[in-house]
C-alpha cells in the first residue's frame, strides 16, 4: 500500500530536514519547502544521498505569502502528513528591555505563518491526515529572557487542543524542542553559542543538548500514531524541569 505524502514546511535544514529524512526512510514521499533555493537544493542532495529510490521534491516559497501557499497546496492532494517546522526566533531578551518590534517580527515570522500554512493546506489534506507543529521549549520552560519567545511559541501550543477538536478526524499535535544543535545557533558569535549550549547541557538532566533527529523521530511518531491527537510533547532532555538554570 502506497504511503500518503508528507509536506515539511521549513525542511531545508535542521529539524525540518531531519524530519524529511525520517519520513523518507519510512518510504513516505516528501515535499520540503524553504525560502532559499540554494539551501533547498543542498538539502535535496543530502536527502537523496545513497537513496536512489527516494521520492523527495522541493518548493521555494515564503510561508508569509498567502499567494505562494495557495499555489503550493493548490497543486497537491491527498497529503497525509503536514509538518510545520518554520523558524522564527525574534523576541528574546529581558522583559524590561524587550524590543516589541522584534517580538512582532517573531509573531509575523512564525506564529502567523504557521496559521497561514495550516489554512492553505486544509483543502489538500486527506480525511485522516496529521498536522504536527514544531514549537519551542521556551513555551514550557521558565528561563529568564525568554518571555517573548514563549509568547511566539505558546500561542501555537495553545491552539493544539481546540484544533484537534475542530479539525477531527484530522489529528493535530505539537513537539516542543529544547536546545537543539541546528543552524539556528549560527546567528550567534561562536564563543557565545558554545557557552550557551554548554550551559544548557550542564543544566539538562540528560547532560547534553539535542540533535535534530531526536526531534524528527518524535515528530514522525506523533504524525504516524493514529490514536494520538491534541497533545504537545516536550523533546528537551528535561531542560524545562530546571527553571532558571540555563540561558
Amino acid at each position: 500500500m502506497d504511503q500518503p505524502p508528507a509536506v515539511i514546511m521549513g525542511g531545508s535544514s535542521g529539524i525540518g530536514e531531519a524530519t524529511a529524512e525520517v519520513f523518507l526512510r519510512s518510504g513516505t514521499p516528501v515535499t520540503i519547502t524553504g525560502r532559499s533555493r540554494d539551501r533547498l537544493d543542498s538539502a535535496l542532495t543530502r536527502l537523496q544521498d545513497g537513496k536512489p529510490d527516494a521520492s523527495v521534491q522541493a518548493h521555494a516559497l515564503d510561508a508569509r505569502s498567502s499567494d505562494q501557499l495557495r499555489e503550493l497546496f493548490g497543486a497537491l492532494r491527498g497529503v497525509g502528513f503536514l509538518v510545520l517546522a518554520l523558524s522564527g526566533a525574534s523576541g528574546a531578551g529581558p522583559i524590561r528591555q524587550l524590543d516589541l518590534g522584534a517580538l512582532r517580527a517573531g509573531l509575523e515570522g512564525k506564529t502567523l505563518p504557521y496559521i497561514g500554512c495550516l489554512q492553505a493546506a486544509l483543502p489538500a489534506l486527506s480525511e485522516r491526515a496529521s498536522i504536527t507543529m514544531v514549537t519551542a521549549g521556551s513555551a514550557q520552560a521558565a528561563l529568564p529572557g525568554t518571555a517573548g519567545l514563549a509568547a511566539v511559541n505558546g500561542a501555537l501550543e495553545a491552539m493544539v487542543r481546540p484544533l484537534a477538536i475542530e479539525l477531527a478526524p484530522i489529528r493535530v499535535n505539537a513537539v516542543s524542542p529544547g536546545v537543539i544543535d541546528t543552524p539556528w545557533w549560527d546567528a550567534l558569535p561562536p564563543d557565545r553559542r558554545e557557552a550557551m549550549q554548554r550551559s544548557a547541557a550542564t543544566a539538562s538532566p540528560v547532560g547534553r543538548i539535542g540533535q535534530p533527529e531526536h526531534v524528527a523521530r518524535l515528530v514522525h511518531a506523533l504524525a504516524t500514531n493514529e490514536f494520538v491527537t491534541g497533545v504537545t510533547v516536550p523533546c528537551d532532555g528535561g531542560l524545562r524541569l530546571t527553571a532558571g538554570r540555563a540561558p
